[in-house]
């Protein structure tokens, strides 16, 4: 049988294929942008973008235009020095052509056009342009304006002059509709490439990046601009904050690896810290990371130890001690840095830790002698989450020791499932006994569990960790989640990979969602990065349609899951065929066949998937939602008020 098998298929030099050019890229375009959606759309803007800004970071660009035109084409304009237009000599061809549609060509491979840069690859424009319907370079330089036109990534003219201009005025003007034959997701958003270009120039120190969107009626136009570089920033994430002194700034050059950093301490508890390499958020963080975080807890204990705050028989201040409450931004820029995956997520080099340490380390100790009061302040939070955490152990170890018999394992209230695969098990957190009960009834007992919550969970943003695992309902949590919390989570003890929350579609489900979504970002963030943590969707309405087939008036009952599904469906039956049975305020006013045929069934349910695009954006805006100070959240609530659908 197995000699049979082997003459059915003939492995021969037929089937070995040879991609051409960047024909590799569309094939794959997950290995060059990280796939087809949403997020590879936004980060085809990107590629260009970090261009402009690498030619910023040489001191050769100071604008950068971005504009999203009405057909959702997008132009990045640079004043930089403007792509070489004369001949490569490996090639034969305009340095324009080899740039534009050649993988791993560009000027960032040592040869002296950019010291330090984003793109080390050199697959990032010429990436773009094979996934993209066409695309338009034009440079100015010398003089004179070029232009070369592709599509798919193929020039489809010569590199031609179309224009003269004053040799002073130089620069880069990319033009590009991303191929819909490609991406899932055909228009980008403002405030997601809005929150990127921020970030940008914040961490471009004197650069004017402007972004214009011209597909509204009325076109929008903001723009950015931060002669303070990342102390403007960490200003920015704390702006809704109760700050204790003004930012420690750090701006260095050790060795070859220029360091700036800004920290500031305010009276929340959650540490908000984020690391960049060259412009580039590292979202695990890495080595420049480790080396802030280290020097922030040494100088603290060392500082703590010379004035005689801490006494010789008290134990040091740990890193989360030091660290509670601190808002910190972190940006090197590297000669040579080794990143972790083709997406950049962790900076690698080893150097760059001492050379982040050294800095930050002689800065931050320099201005604590010349800020006492300000240093003690910082100290004495220190000392307060050291007390905290002391207690936090304390309940943690006692929810851990009532877990450790198998009678007590788990909550009372969780009815769990069978399996005992955490990879096909899910959890439903459910808001109340009677919406629970419900759920209970209505799941598939096999691998669906069931958690209901009393009541709404304590607000983490103003709560310390202490005081949060004395809570019933974050015991309960915790305990069935398997994972711990804080310090001591481990992603290996989850017992369920899809942790879903099912909350009535009011304004009481959306508090508790948003108190349940700021519990995980605070203390439990690695579920949403590894992608375990969803919202389920019940429907609206019930409605009955009446539709015409063959001459004959059918009627049928149907679910509609908001108001915008609801007006579509008026539009294509007509509203005179469309009539609403019920509209449902909370699950409990469902039973329980149409609970699991609607919002439970995997065959039939619509799950959201909680993700973080950008975590010091979600940082502050869980602060400013969830935060003390009142009239930050009081002004989001008056400009969106008029976006609300809410039942009076």
């Amino acid at each position: 049988m197995a000699n049979q098998r082997k003459q059915d298929y003939v492995y021969s030099a037929d089937q070995i294929q040879v991609l051409e050019g960047l024909e590799a890229v569309r094939r794959r375009p997950g290995m060059y942008i990280g796939g087809t959606d949403a997020k590879a759309l936004h980060h085809m803007v990107y590629e260009v973008v970090d261009n402009a800004i690498d030619e910023a970071m040489q001191g050769r660009c100071d604008r950068i235009r971005i504009t999203i035109h009405k057909d959702e084409s997008v132009t990045v304009e640079d004043n930089g020095a403007g792509i070489p237009v004369d001949i490569q000599k490996q090639t034969g061809l305009p340095a324009v052509t080899v740039v534009m549609t050649k993988l791993h060509a560009g000027g960032k491979f040592g040869g002296g056009g950019y010291k330090v840069s984003g793109g080390l690859h050199g697959v990032g424009v010429s990436a773009v342009n094979a996934l993209s319907t066409w695309m338009e370079t034009v440079v100015k330089r010398d003089g004179k304006i070029y232009r070369q036109r592709f599509e798919r990534g193929v020039p489809v003219t010569e590199v031609e002059v179309i224009g003269e201009c004053d040799p002073s005025d130089t620069g880069t003007i990319q033009t590009f509709l991303r191929d819909d034959t490609i991406f899932q997701v055909l228009e980008y958003n403002w405030n997601t490439l809005a929150t990127r270009f921020r970030e940008m120039a914040f961490l471009t120190r004197g650069v004017d990046i402007s972004f214009v969107d011209e597909r509204p009626e009325q076109p929008r136009e903001i723009n950015f601009y931060f002669e303070g570089g990342v102390k403007s920033f960490v200003r920015y994430l704390n702006k809704n904050r109760n700050v204790l002194h003004s930012p420690i700034y750090v701006d260095m050059e050790v060795e070859s690896t220029h360091v700036e950093a800004a920290i500031q301490y305010t009276d929340g508890f959650a540490e908000s810290v984020f690391a960049f390499a060259n412009t580039i958020n590292t979202p695990d963080g890495g080595s420049h990371l480790t080396g802030l975080r280290t020097a922030v807890t040494r100088m603290i204990n060392d500082y703590a130890r010379k004035q005689g705050l801490l006494k010789d028989n008290d134990p040091n201040f740990t890193g989360d001690d030091t660290r509670q409450g601190m808002t910190a931004i972190v940006s090197v820029k590297v000669l040579e840095p080794q990143f972790e995956g083709q997406n950049k997520l962790k900076l690698l080099n080893n150097e760059v830790r001492y050379h982040v340490e050294q800095a930050v380390a002689e800065a931050m100790g320099q201005w604590m002698e010349e800020n006492p009061r300000d240093a003690r302040q910082i100290v004495e939070k220190a000392r307060t989450a050291y007390r905290a955490r002391e207690a936090a152990r304390k309940a943690r170890d006692l929810v851990i020791r009532k877990s450790a018999l198998e009678s007590l394992t788990l909550p009372g209230k969780l009815a769990d499932c069978s399996s005992r695969d955490p990879k096909e098990c899910e959890l439903y957190i459910v808001e109340g006994d009677s919406a629970g009960g419900t759920a209970k009834q209505g799941r598939d007992r096999r691998f669906q569990a069931i958690l209901p919550l009393r009541g709404k969970i304590l607000n983490i943003e103003k709560t310390s960790l202490d005081k949060a695992l004395a809570n019933k309902e974050i015991q309960a949590l915790i305990t069935a989640l398997g994972t711990n919390i804080g310090e001591n989570f481990d992603l290996s003890g989850l017992r369920y990979h899809r942790i879903i929350l099912m909350t009535d579609a009011d304004v009481d489900g959306a508090h508790i969602r948003t108190l349940l979504l700021t519990f995980f970002f605070r203390y439990m963030e690695e579920l949403i990065d590894k992608g375990h943590l969803y919202i389920a969707q019940p429907p609206l309405y019930r409605v009955t349609v009446t539709r015409t087939e063959n001459g004959k008036r059918k009627r049928s009952s149907e679910y509609v899951y908001d108001d915008k599904a609801l007006e579509q469906l008026r539009q294509e039956l007509g509203e005179e065929n469309v009539r609403i049975d019920q509209r449902y305020k909370g699950l409990g006013e469902m039973n329980e066949e149409q609970l699991w045929e609607t919002t439970m069934n995997p065959e039939n349910r619509t799950l959201l998937q909680v993700s973080i695009e950008d975590a010091a954006e979600a940082d502050r805006t869980f602060d400013m939602l969830m935060g003390s100070s009142v009239p930050p959240r009081r002004r989001f609530i008056q400009t969106h008020a008029n976006q609300a659908r809410l039942d009076i």
